[in-house]
């Protein structure tokens, strides 16, 4: 086994508001509630191993598009809106930040023993990660965060995150169990539709190869263990620029979202009378539910769903992001109910939208589409963290203790 990849980020303090941190939980509970509706637990384990997927599910969010807290925010959101319904979806969440991190092996075999895994074999991997990756090595980062994502058979992500003081960075680390292909590599075609034979239970007589595999990450070689599948390092500047982004992509979502024949079209298949700036949003959510993994080598392009919390690229629209839900959510308990027509109509739009990128190679002006962005922000209820800040009282004027 080996670690899938990792991500360098810029140290960012501060908190995420409640206004953002709610939404962040309602919307991302929906997004993988998509991805285990059309790809299941195993496609979404391995886009989770992915440092550019997760970067864009995190910029879709809402959430600063490069920072750190990034993957402490993500985490937490799904943590919060997946576990309480972790039966019916058959995926956990486990540890987290700080003394959560600590509680991983407990809540491990608290999972294992209601869904009949190896609860031992679990916790004695979380803990291997975790030295790998905080010991194994001297690249200065201090391990402060460990989420360990097991699903109802046994299969497993872990995402977990260190900090160096020193260079104001944050080093994100990404594994997946044996058991998982990685998304990254090469596709999944074995995980669409009916089981193919592949047995995933760890406790059961044929999954020696896998039980052995947890077991095989002491043995190795950190040269062998540590060789990452995908790198990403993100700049130290805190805005978008038109470099961090694919302009050919971004081009094609503006284009269905602002061109009369395209958003008519675009709007009909997901039937729904949708404005452009909703659109824009659903369509960058699509494509993190839908895309292939070459769709994410520049995860900054998903920060034009519905900005970010300190302003870049633009302040997140509240009404955008709230609408947003209501579609997604209605898709899904229409799906839950025997309806799949509007939940499928996402993947219609992602294919809708890749087809005007390959037909008609739109080019967007980067300038125009931010401006345009921060000139209708006060009208879709624009919000960033510098917005909630109380404003600082005016001293009073000091009289002279001597006047003359």
């Amino acid at each position: 086994m080996q670690r899938s990849g990792h991500a360098d980020l810029p140290l960012h303090g501060g908190r995420v508001p409640a206004w953002l941190a709610e939404r962040m939980t309602t919307l991302g509970t929906a997004i993988v509630e998509s991805v285990l509706y059309h790809h299941g637990p195993s496609e979404f384990l391995s886009r989770l191993s992915d440092p550019f997927w997760f970067q864009a599910l995190g910029s879709v969010m809402g959430m600063d598009w490069h920072s750190s807290g990034i993957t402490t925010s993500v985490l937490g959101a799904l943590k919060r809106g997946l576990n309480p319904r972790a039966h019916e979806l058959g995926l956990y969440f486990c540890g987290g930040r700080g003394r959560h991190s600590r509680n991983t092996p407990d809540e491990l075999r608290a999972v294992a023993e209601r869904r009949g895994l190896d609860g031992e074999a679990l916790a004695r991997t979380s803990r291997l990660t975790a030295r790998i990756d905080n010991n194994a090595i001297d690249d200065g980062f201090q391990l402060y965060l460990h989420t360990f994502v097991v699903s109802a058979t046994g299969e497993w992500a872990v995402v977990q995150q260190g900090m160096n003081q020193q260079t104001g960075m944050a080093r994100r680390y990404h594994w997946h169990s044996p058991a998982v292909r990685d998304f990254t590599s090469e596709p999944h075609t074995a995980i669409v539709g009916e089981p193919q034979g592949a047995i995933l239970n760890l406790v059961d007589s044929h999954a020696r190869p896998a039980q052995l595999a947890l077991l095989e990450i002491a043995r190795t070689s950190p040269d062998t263990t540590l060789a990452e599948a995908r790198k990403l390092v993100m700049p130290a500047h805190h805005d978008v620029r038109a470099v961090n982004i694919d302009l050919k992509r971004l081009g094609a979502v503006l284009a269905v979202a602002y061109e009369r024949e395209f958003h008519d079209f675009a709007s009909l298949l997901l039937m729904e009378n949708l404005g452009p700036r909703t659109l824009q949003t659903l369509a960058l959510i699509a494509e993190v539910v839908h895309g292939a993994p070459a769709r994410f080598s520049d995860p900054a392009r998903f920060s034009f769903a519905l900005g970010g919390k300190d302003r870049h690229p633009f302040p997140v629209p509240l009404k955008t992001y709230d609408q947003s839900i209501t579609v997604l959510r209605a898709a899904l308990d229409a799906a839950k109910l025997g309806d799949p027509e509007k939940l499928e109509s996402f993947a219609r739009l992602d294919r809708f939208v890749r087809n005007i990128e390959r037909r008609y190679e739109p080019q967007a002006n980067f300038n125009a589409a931010i401006a345009h962005e921060r000139a209708i922000s006060p009208s879709l209820d624009g919000r960033s963290v510098f917005d909630d800040r109380k404003p600082r009282r005016p001293r009073p004027a000091q009289l002279p203790l001597f006047p003359s």
